[in-house]
């Protein structure tokens, strides 16, 4: 069983730094090597699903090897389940899960051998084993005895997810989970989360999809370059993005672009139709109607589209 809970958050993490070289202090600033971590901090709450994303090369993986024990920190600190990943290790060990972006487990085991090797490795009774159980919640009871080699790759995925659930832990991290994985797998391994979710566990979720973080996650953080550069509600990060686009049809062919000081950007996508661009918070759709309207066009149609979070992404990691 995993440790009880002896403080909140989840996850908390103090001004981590993480640097790679053989001079490996966080005091030094010319300490050499690469500093991929260059003091995060941030709290992961209970019970949520929470985004970690970040450009590639950005520090996300760093950090979750040291929140797994596979990495040593240089400077700073983090609890998981309350417990320092340094002065108590083995419970803080015992409260997460890791869910790796590699498929690691021996091919000629069967999952239900995969399951029960890795609870042994926890130390957990034959009696206290959840194998059967982990492998129903995963949609994997048919393939039960089947080599792990066999299965195909969506199967894998959500046997890693079975195996780093044996120790019931209350926090899982899931590394980039849907990488390489169809539309539909993507779709179950969406529904798998939001279940395990759902009976109590924290997910923290790392991905390229940012669709995938809109839809699933409650909160998310930002890393680019080793630093946080964003960590809000979803919905509070995406009304984070100032541009807007508007979509406008007009009786006749445009002679070409509209261009207004109001107008972020303005692009003829086709002969009647322009695309333009303006910062929400200095002018409004209308105003920008009414300005085209002053270059003698009559509007027909109208669309709006809303900013999502890869606009947000887009321009948050633009600026470090």
């Amino acid at each position: 069983m995993a440790p009880e809970p002896t403080s909140e958050p989840a996850i908390r993490i103090d001004n981590l730094v993480k640097r790679y070289g053989a001079k490996d202090s966080a005091k030094d600033s010319d300490g050499g090597g690469k500093l991929a971590l260059k003091g995060v901090s941030f709290d992961v709450p209970e019970g949520g699903i929470f985004g970690l994303l970040g450009p590639n090369g950005a520090g996300k993986s760093t950090l979750i090897n040291i929140l797994a024990g596979l990495v040593d920190k240089t400077d700073g600190s983090a609890e998981i389940w309350g417990f320092d990943i340094d002065r108590q290790r083995r419970n803080a060990k015992r409260s997460i899960g890791i869910v790796p972006q590699e498929i690691v487990f021996d091919p000629f085991f069967t999952p239900f051998e995969v399951l029960e090797n890795q609870a042994g490795f926890y130390g957990i009774p034959k009696a206290e084993r959840r194998s059967e159980e982990l492998l129903e919640a995963v949609r994997l009871s048919d393939k039960r005895d089947a080599y792990a080699r066999t299965l195909s790759g969506g199967m894998k995925r959500r046997l890693l997810i079975a195996k780093a659930m044996v120790h019931s832990p209350p926090i899982l991290v899931l590394d980039e989970p849907t990488a390489g994985v169809d539309v539909e797998l993507r779709r179950q391994l969406w529904e798998l989360v939001l279940e395990l979710n759902g009976q109590g566990v924290t997910v923290v979720l790392t991905t390229h999809y940012l669709e995938e973080a809109e839809q699933l996650c409650d909160r998310i953080a930002i890393i680019n370059h080793g630093e946080l550069i964003a960590n809000k509600p979803t919905r509070e990060l995406i009304g984070m993005a100032r541009e807007k686009i508007v979509s406008v049809s007009v009786d006749m062919d445009l002679a070409g672009p509209i261009m207004e000081e109001a107008f972020v950007k303005a692009e003829v996508v086709e002969p009647r139709r322009l695309d333009v661009t303006y910062d929400r918070d200095a002018t409004t759709a209308g105003q920008i109607l009414s300005l085209i309207q002053h270059h003698g066009y009559a509007i027909e149609d109208v669309t709006t589209r809303e900013a999502d979070l890869e606009d947000v992404f887009v321009q948050l990691t633009a600026a470090v």
